[in-house]
């Protein structure tokens, strides 16, 4: 195949500059550097910028080790013209034997400019799937995108959201379906028919694949025939790095295997770069509100359940009586002894208990029973010894709902100090009701624009709430929360 010498020297200049790795292929490593490396958000730049080209934005999706890394290596060797002859594979994320190693653990943008393609492309790589297990790995990826979304970009549109599968899952476990959910939920529903399907490992159809994102209702564009629009790939022409072949016939099939595989590539990138080219691009603007809302509504969450365990823990110090046992005081000229209620801390029989051993004779029992404890207990839970209660006063921190229940409230100052707790709480419940209320508006948003409400996540979050509201014996707050369950719809749309 004839190609310009433009090209080719274009793959000259970018050998000389890039780390070699010998092999099948002769893999090179490309010079890109980073624009940007922070705790959300990392940009790499690769090539000299022409504003004059067309600009086209893709964002991948999929779970760790499924191939993303190979298909956007393939976009940037697409972009290069790269052929199978040439026994040569770029890459700007290199490719290690140890997959772990490589695996994305923050919203990657890569912007790339070369001289022999016709357009300049930004890619955006995701975390893996696996990396996104709970809320606060979730909400890592929306502030990833809502940063690289408000950076000062000169394009501002999606034009493909690339959910990357493996050929081998014939169909989508309940953690799978979760995961492409919340994911799914970060996005507007004009993105829609900008989402497509790659599936990698698949030299020939993959009919269970492709069943598999239709029982899940995975929302993506779909061809004539209503199914999802995909594309696939053979990763061996360009997996089979360290191959080892010790005959010519063996050097034949592997080269054989590889055409297959280049061919196909090249097929499907071409495929996909002619539905990119004729579908209408999706606005940053909508995904962004769809984000910040996401990203409001678990904030939300999030305080209304700390003020929810303020409110179970707010406490103030009450001052409560309780009863000590002390010696009786010889000056007193009382007896020296008492006859008391273990049981009730109460001195039943003082003073004037001095002359009986048995305490069932006592003169306060009668029947075997104590006639003056508030219990009205056996006379063998009663001591006679030298020793009486007496009552005394001490500070002891107490919530305002131990207080109500199990607190007698007896002193002025008591009252006094509930009061002021009572207010305390209620301005507090007055800040949940609020959050309450923001919930309402960035859910009925959602309802509205979002690809997907990830109801099975928020009925969870929901579930919490109430669980943990109960415990505050706050039923207006329990009312509101429910009615917050009512407006989820099914996910994803």
């Amino acid at each position: 195949m004839f190609r310009s010498f433009s090209v080719q020297d274009e793959h000259f200049r970018y050998k000389k500059k890039s780390r070699s790795i010998n092999g099948f292929l002769t893999r090179y490593i490309l010079n890109s550097w980073t624009l940007l490396d922070g705790e959300r958000l990392k940009t790499v730049a690769f090539g000299d910028k022409d504003e004059s080209k067309p600009h086209k934005t893709i964002i991948m999706l999929g779970e760790t080790g499924v191939g993303k890394s190979t298909i956007i290596n393939a976009l940037v060797n697409y972009m290069l013209g790269v052929e199978s002859e040439d026994r040569i594979w770029f890459e700007i994320i290199e490719t290690k034997e140890n997959q772990a190693a490589s695996q994305t653990v923050k919203a990657t943008a890569y912007d790339i400019f070369t001289e022999s393609s016709s357009f300049s492309l930004t890619i955006i790589d995701t975390p893996g799937f696996e990396k996104t297990e709970g809320k606060k790995e979730d909400l890592k990826i929306a502030e990833g995108l809502l940063e690289l979304f408000g950076c000062n970009y000169w394009h501002h549109e999606i034009d493909a959201v690339c959910l990357v599968m493996s050929s081998s899952t014939v169909r989508l476990t309940e953690r799978q379906r979760y995961i492409f959910n919340s994911i799914l939920s970060l996005f507007s529903n004009d993105v829609k028919n900008n989402f497509v399907v790659f599936i990698t490992h698949a030299l020939t159809a993959s009919p269970n694949s492709i069943k598999a994102i239709i029982d899940a209702k995975i929302p993506c564009a779909q061809t004539d025939y209503k199914e999802p629009v995909h594309f696939r790939f053979d990763n061996c022409h360009c997996e089979n790095f360290y191959v080892q072949y010790n005959s010519e016939e063996q050097m034949e099939q592997l080269f054989q295997g590889y055409q297959a595989a280049w061919d196909l590539f090249k097929t499907s990138i071409g495929d996909f770069w002619s539905f990119v080219n004729t579908v209408k691009p999706a606005s940053f603007k909508n995904i962004e509100r769809v984000l910040t809302h996401r990203k409001q509504l678990l904030e939300h969450f999030t305080n209304i359940s700390k003020q929810v365990q303020s409110m179970q823990l707010e406490y103030d110090e009450f001052d409560e009586s309780y009863n000590e046992k002390v010696p009786i005081d010889p000056s007193s000229g009382s007896s020296k002894e008492a006859t008391c209620c273990s049981v009730c801390e109460f001195n039943c029989h003082y003073p004037g208990c001095w002359w009986v051993k048995d305490l069932s004779w006592c003169t306060v029992m009668s029947k075997y029973k104590c006639t003056k404890c508030p219990g009205k207990c056996d006379y063998n839970k009663h001591v006679k010894e030298g020793k009486i209660y007496v009552k005394k006063t001490r500070k002891v921190k107490k919530t305002l709902k131990d207080v109500k229940k199990n607190y007698e409230t007896e002193s002025e100052e008591n009252r006094k100090r509930i009061k002021q707790l009572e207010e305390k709480i209620a301005k507090q419940e007055k800040e949940v009701f609020r959050q309450v209320n923001e919930c309402h508006k960035c859910l009925h948003f959602l309802q509205e624009v979002a690809l997907s409400t990830d109801a099975l996540s928020t009925a969870q979050d929901l579930d919490s709430l109430i669980k943990e509201a109960r415990e505050t014996d706050c039923e207006e707050l329990i009312e509101r929360l429910e009615e917050l369950k009512k407006i989820q719809i099914p996910s994803p749309r």
